[in-house]
């Protein structure tokens, strides 16, 4: 049976970069594409990485118990529905889910089974840094973010896993998470 595994983590610890990794590396999986509020960034189009809906789209859709989970981040509806993740499934491959923090706490309280990969970085200054480098926050959102580490990095005993993507590390990163999945997917 397909399992399903989360890509979780502080705001610019590089979600979105290992899970691109991952596809680059030939890992075989399924990736459920989150629905968000948000705007769309400058690198991102419809279904990458994102579904793009607007906030009473996706009030319709909670109303209607579309979603497997969903949450208010930083202001934005995030949510993955329960067909995609349904579909995904009946797949014999891992299933992977690029969640926050809130979200992967939802999936843990009502799959269990599902495996947690929890991304950090080893100091709070490397995210500023990412965060400003990618030049899509306001300071103000920026600041936000970081005030939010304090209290992500206080659950990293929830998780099955927790990976420090050091700073020029991403090709180990992505190999630590690749080597989890497989290992996982392949239990008995």
């Amino acid at each position: 049976m397909a399992k399903i595994f989360v890509i979780s983590g502080l705001s610019g610890a590089g979600k979105d970069s290992v899970i691109e990794g991952l596809k680059k590396s030939g890992l075989d999986y399924t990736q459920i594409i989150t629905t968000t509020t948000r705007s769309m960034r400058s690198n991102e189009s419809q279904g990458k990485p994102y579904y793009f809906v607007s906030e009473e789209e996706f009030k319709r859709m909670i109303s209607e118990n579309k979603f497997f989970e969903w949450a208010v981040v930083y202001d934005h509806y995030y949510g993955n529905t329960r067909e995609e993740v349904a579909q995904a499934l009946k797949k014999n491959k891992p299933v992977i889910l690029r969640i926050d923090v809130q979200g992967a706490q939802t999936i843990k309280e009502n799959f269990p089974e599902a495996i947690v990969i929890f991304l950090s970085v080893s100091s709070p200054e490397i995210i500023a840094q990412r965060l400003k480098k990618r030049g899509e926050d306001k300071a103000a959102a920026i600041k936000t973010r970081l005030k939010k580490i304090a209290i992500e990095m206080k659950t990293l005993d929830q998780w099955d896993y927790v990976i420090i993507n050091q700073q020029g590390k991403l090709k180990e990163t992505i190999a630590q998470v690749k080597n989890i999945i497989e290992t996982e997917f392949n239990k008995k």
